[in-house]
């Protein structure tokens, strides 16, 4: 049960916050960019120990140019799409180790890192393999919705609307077709202990959602919203503010799955999304017409998230409702 794996946890707060930094500096991330701060804040809740599997990606060439790294911790670069796989190779080998006392009997945080690309494309079938059969781990999907690494390339993360070199704006089409894989929705149904969005704007709920997730036993997962200012169009300053937009229009609620109940952070009186997608040119295209396609969706997908609350008859948990 997950009440007995979180006996021992302590909220962060402002003043608790800690101090080791798995992931230092010397990373070679774009100015502004809002998924390497996702990512430090992840790796910072968690701490050591922990074995990071990162599959290939933004994060993967950022952090380690060979013959440089800017991980603090073990660290394996894994290809496109078996992070989850190589995660639940990992996981099965320090419990061989355990077991053949080579190794100190104790709770080892093995996290898997991969972008939108990596989980809802090309990695999904090694996800869910790993979600199914129950592997001890911790899988993050970094999501700025794009193949970002390789071009800014449409993904099926990618929100309708936007425009990438791969689903351009222009007199046919109006950017992106189709609509944002719910991913959480997925893993969720593989009945896995726990689900969890979050959104680096809120660092407090972010860090700890990661550390609840990495203390908890079998397998969880967490869906972080990471901002790309070269691929979304926005200022390098405005990261935190993009983060902060996407929730307070419920385009991306923040919640929790906790073994298959859902536990929503409520916004009852959002911001409408138009204020969330005029920041970012990848959507200065968008006709009012559009906008208000995006609008009734995003009330209908919330709405939604609230029925399933509902349904699961889950009992509120202490989340935080303010940032310092």
């Amino acid at each position: 049960m997950i009440t007995e794996d979180l006996k021992d946890f302590k909220r962060f707060t402002p003043k608790t916050l800690p101090k080791e930094e798995p992931l230092v500096s010397g990373h070679r991330a774009c100015q502004g960019c809002g998924e390497v701060l996702a990512l430090r804040m992840v790796a910072k809740a968690i701490g050591s120990p922990m074995i990071a599997v990162s599959a290939t990606g933004c994060m993967e060439i950022i952090s380690s140019p060979y013959p440089q790294t800017a991980w603090a911790v073990p660290w394996i670069h894994v290809a496109f799409e078996n992070a989850a796989a190589v995660a639940s190779g990992v996981e099965a080998g320090l419990k061989t180790l355990m077991a053949k006392g080579r190794i100190p009997e104790k709770k080892i945080a093995v996290v898997a890192f991969a972008g939108d690309g990596g989980t809802a494309d090309i990695g999904l079938q090694s996800l869910s393999g790993a979600m199914e059969r129950g592997h001890d781990f911790l899988y993050v999907c970094l999501d700025n919705e794009a193949y970002m690494n390789t071009g800014i390339q449409r993904s099926s993360a990618t929100p309708f609307g936007a425009m990438t070199t791969t689903s351009p704006a222009g007199k046919i089409t109006a950017g992106q077709t189709t609509w944002k894989k719910n991913l959480p929705a997925i893993m969720a149904a593989h009945d896995v202990p726990y689900v969890a969005t979050a959104s680096p704007a809120y660092y407090l709920d972010l860090m700890n959602k990661a550390k609840k997730a990495a203390m908890i036993k079998g397998p969880a997962y967490l869906h972080v919203y990471s901002p790309c200012p070269t691929g979304w169009r926005h200022g390098t300053d405005l990261a935190i503010e993009v983060s902060r937009l996407v929730v307070e229009t419920n385009i991306f609620p923040l919640f929790e799955v906790i073994e298959g109940k859902y536990v929503v952070r409520k916004n009852n009186k959002p911001k409408p999304v138009e204020e969330y997608l005029k920041q970012q040119r990848r959507f200065s295209h968008l006709t009012p017409e559009l906008i208000q396609t995006i609008q009734t969706r995003v009330d209908a997908e919330y709405a939604r998230l609230l029925k399933m609350e509902g349904m699961t008859e889950s009992t509120p948990t202490k989340t935080e409702t303010k940032e310092e």
